[in-house]
């Protein structure tokens, strides 16, 4: 049975209870109303939201249908299936990001991949790769790394009439 020690934090959001207990080597994770052990994923409909606290810190991987908040550290990467992910002004995220849609107020290390829409807010640190349909960086905030906007696969991209190049063209004026 999982046992609390006087050094472990509990969170309550909802229905659902985080309890950590640090080990000297890892920190344990349980998700659930009834308090059983569990691994670090996160499953909770969509209008509910899991909160990771600020004196948290996390190295795994974190799975699930939620949306999530973390104001603690999480080394690992966060695969949320279409659900948001926030990281708070306390937050720190070191890897690789899945979700809809990203806010980020904290500092993030990676890649970011989001269906949707990523916000880096105005005191927020990003370094690292987003992948988005639409992005928002917020004056004061910092931003070193690489951008890719996801387009709409119905859309038509219309030339301006300017020079077009096949692709088999462009080879053979190459390699001439």
């Amino acid at each position: 049975m999982f046992k609390r020690s006087s050094n472990a934090s509990i969170l309550k959001d909802k229905n659902k209870i985080i309890d950590s207990e640090e080990k000297p080597d890892r920190k344990i994770i349980s998700l659930g109303a009834d308090n059983a052990p569990s691994s670090t994923s996160v499953h909770s409909p969509r209008n509910e939201k899991t909160i990771i606290g600020e004196g948290v810190v996390i190295e795994g991987k974190i799975s699930g249908k939620g949306n999530l908040i973390i104001e603690g550290s999480m080394k690992g990467d966060v695969e949320l299936e279409g659900s948001s992910i926030t990281v708070g002004p306390n937050g720190k995220i070191e890897g690789e990001i899945t979700a809809l849609d990203a806010v980020i107020s904290g500092q993030v290390s990676g890649k970011i991949n989001a269906r949707g829409t990523v916000n880096i807010a105005q005191h927020a640190d990003f370094c690292g790769e987003i992948k988005a349909k639409s992005i928002a960086i917020d004056d004061g905030a910092f931003f070193k790394g690489k951008i890719e906007m996801d387009r709409d696969p119905h859309r038509n991209i219309e030339t301006t009439g300017g020079p077009t190049f096949k692709p088999d063209e462009k080879k053979s004026k190459v390699s001439q």
